[in-house]
């Protein structure tokens, strides 16, 4: 039986619920679908649940622009594009049905489109939100030439609501490519590089790359002349797309291996070097996860060797899932949470000690 998507506008709740807790100094724990609950450190406070505040606002698929409250499904988001033949083009991660709008934007992780389409951030033209005083304001507008307050909803965007409570955001989307083909290459992980600096060179429609157990995968979109052109060019064997959803939301067998799992991003074209643990080459190798039981410290100095940071995956592990900031970024940091969130009302502690 078909049933319509619940729209509910419960944002006057979670603004009174923010005051309560300002008037009476409890610190918040925000949660939504809880599917990204396992990032970051854990947050000790009165859980707010935006689930309730849900629901697609506007959508004009002649303008690519969508606006949905924070608590609406993540996997209703993607129907309501899917339907119009458009997408999300950032790909970002459920890793649950549960997953919601509020904690994508919150989480700011993105999918295997990233190096070629752009990050959540870049997608967001606005947003409301319920600041540390209980105030609910509206940054941003619903087009990429508005700019009155623009950073501050991009700032939002993998803040993993440190800074204030979203309630709702405008991203911009884009119509799905009219060709796609995804092919799978015997190739070690060096060969697999070198192909994809040529590739790139040659300006071919990849919009996906992932290196592991001795296979490059790639994935081609865009017109159907360039697509097949790049299909004859590159060979290989054919791969489902499924593979790409799979990868976004950690189904790979890689993923399933029980040792702590770390992210390591690194500057575009950064060589091979060697990890101790086993390693899946994504984003053309610019991402790179990380199966190791090696100590954190270690990890996070080879990926500042090269120009990168690491972030872990398994937090249960790791006291201190994120890289330490340098004093001046903390303070910069600290700023930020003191101008939004004087009171330290939402999510304390869960980037970073003090914050």
């Amino acid at each position: 039986m078909h049933t319509e998507p619940v729209s509910m506008d419960d944002s006057e709740r979670l603004v009174a619920e923010v005051g309560q807790a300002l008037a009476l100094g409890t610190p918040l724990g925000i949660r939504g679908g809880n599917s990204k609950g396992f990032l970051g450190r854990p947050v000790r406070g009165t859980p707010i649940d935006t689930r309730s505040h849900r629901g697609v606002v506007s959508y004009d698929p002649t303008e690519l622009v969508i606006t949905a409250r924070a608590g609406t499904p993540l996997i209703e988001l993607n129907a309501t594009l899917d339907a119009a033949g458009q997408m999300l083009p950032c790909e970002p991660p459920g890793f649950n049905s549960a997953a919601t709008v509020g904690g994508m934007m919150a989480a700011g992780i993105s999918g295997p489109r990233r190096p070629w389409a752009g990050s959540v951030r870049d997608f967001v033209l606005g947003c409301r939100f319920i600041t540390g005083r209980a105030k609910h304001l509206r940054f941003g507008g619903e087009v990429m030439k508005n700019v009155a307050g623009y950073d501050v909803s991009r700032l939002l965007a993998g803040s993993l609501g440190c800074l204030g409570l979203v309630t709702e955001v405008s991203l911009k989307v884009l119509p799905k490519p009219r060709a796609s083909a995804s092919l799978m290459l015997e190739l070690n992980a060096d060969e697999a590089l070198c192909e994809l600096s040529a590739w790139r060179r040659a300006v071919l429609p990849i919009s996906a790359a992932c290196h592991v157990d001795g296979r490059l995968h790639v994935r081609l979109e865009g017109g159907v002349g360039s697509v097949a052109s790049a299909v004859d060019r590159i060979g290989g064997s054919e791969l489902s797309p499924e593979y790409w959803n799979d990868l976004r939301e950690h189904r790979l067998a890689f993923f399933a291996d029980p040792r702590p799992l770390w992210r390591l991003s690194l500057p575009n074209a950064t060589p091979l070097f060697d990890l101790p643990g086993d390693a899946l080459l994504d984003w053309g190798g610019a991402q790179r996860w990380l199966k190791s039981e090696a100590p954190a410290e270690i990890i996070r100095q080879i990926a500042r060797a090269a120009g990168g940071h690491a972030v872990s995956f398994s937090p249960w592990v790791h006291a201190e899932p994120f890289t330490p900031l340098s004093p001046a970024l903390l303070r910069f940091h600290q700023q930020l949470k003191q101008r939004l969130d004087p009171c330290g009302l939402f999510n304390p502690g869960r980037m970073y000690a003090g914050l």
